[in-house]
């Protein structure tokens, strides 16, 4: 028979603080030592990366107990890892890999994480490639003391088991319990069923007529929403071309107003020019006017003084005539205007 078991390896669980490999040869391999050595740490460590549950199997309390507490020299360990290495070159399990590494790893929140050739994988699944080829967690390849003594006292039914589970069959037995769980399960499903058709069987009439109602209401519903698909899809057609005429007049608004609003620009300039040209006009016509009311009282000054002249020519002619009056005198007063006019006495 050939060796398949080659190496176990234990790193941080119990009393072994740093990495230990165990190498098996071929024959028979033996762990010798004294009294609290860690003899029987190395075959919990099997029986725990092989699957056990039981603390109370591996002495233990809880998954803390897995792991290295410290020493005097050596702090405690932070969490515990078991290696067990088989040769798998004649595909005794049911993996395709020529060697198979599985690991189980504790840690100190009591999690525990396991590994099949460095991927985690389930526990079930750990079990159900074990129990393939006899290593299941029951199927006592690990034989600890008093077992022997304890086979011997059991009744038999519990001896029964005992040997179904040394022949390895204790993984068909769970699926076979899980199989009959299923059915049961189904069994229950199944009589819940019947007891909803019992429960509606007298309301199937009722139950027809509203299904019937329910069909009309979609067939209904169908050609409502066909129609109301038509009617908004006219409407929309409608709206569109509104919004195109809507937008064509736009445009010509948007051209017209770009037109009037060059034609403004032109008239606000015209209007500029003409503002430019009426001030000027304003100011050259207030040149005008004080021009003219210059030369007004620059006349008024000159018929004032013609006046005065013409007054002391009188006097002049008068007192040369002695004193004498004439019957008919000419006299040229000046008017408003400036201008003498021919008066008659």
């Amino acid at each position: 028979m050939p060796l398949r078991l080659k190496h176990l390896e234990l790193n941080g669980y119990k009393s072994f603080a740093s990495k230990a490999d165990f190498v098996f040869s071929e024959g028979i391999s033996a762990i010798v030592g004294p009294n609290g050595s860690g003899k029987s740490n190395v075959v919990d460590g099997i029986r725990w990366v092989l699957g056990e549950q039981s603390y109370s199997l591996l002495r233990g309390k809880k998954t803390e107990d897995m792991i290295f507490a410290g020493s005097d020299k050596r702090a405690r360990a932070g969490m515990a890892q078991v290696t067990l290495t088989f040769d798998n070159s004649d595909g005794w399990l049911p993996i395709d890999f020529s060697e198979v590494a599985i690991s189980r790893r504790a840690h100190r929140d009591g999690s525990n994480d396991y590994l099949l050739n460095g991927q985690k994988v389930r526990l079930k699944d750990i079990h159900e490639l074990l129990a393939r080829c006899g290593l299941a967690e029951r199927t006592y390849t690990i034989i600890g003391q008093g077992l022997i003594d304890n086979a011997l006292a059991l009744k038999a039914e519990e001896r029964r088991a005992l040997f179904e589970e040394a022949a390895g069959i204790g993984l068909y037995r769970d699926k076979r319990e899980d199989s009959l769980r299923k059915l049961d399960a189904t069994q229950r499903n199944l009589d819940r069923v019947l007891d909803i058709l019992e429960e509606i069987r007298p309301r199937l009439a009722s139950l027809e007529r509203q299904a019937k109602r329910a069909r009309d209401y979609h067939v209904v519903k169908r050609e409502l929403d066909a129609v109301l698909r038509t009617w908004y899809g006219y409407h929309w057609r409608r709206g569109l071309t509104a919004v195109d005429v809507a937008a064509a007049a736009a445009t010509q608004a948007e051209a017209a107003l770009a037109a009037h609003q060059a034609r403004q620009a032109e008239f606000d300039q015209q209007v500029g020019g003409l503002r430019s040209r009426a001030q000027e006009i304003r100011r050259a016509l207030n040149e005008t006017r004080g021009r003219l009311d210059s030369a007004r009282s620059e006349r008024e000054a000159l018929a004032r003084e013609l006046a005065v002249a013409e007054e002391r020519r009188l006097e002049s002619v008068a007192s040369r005539a002695g004193h004498r009056k004439p019957k008919l005198c000419d006299r040229r007063k000046p008017d408003g205007d400036g201008r003498q006019r021919d008066r008659v006495q």
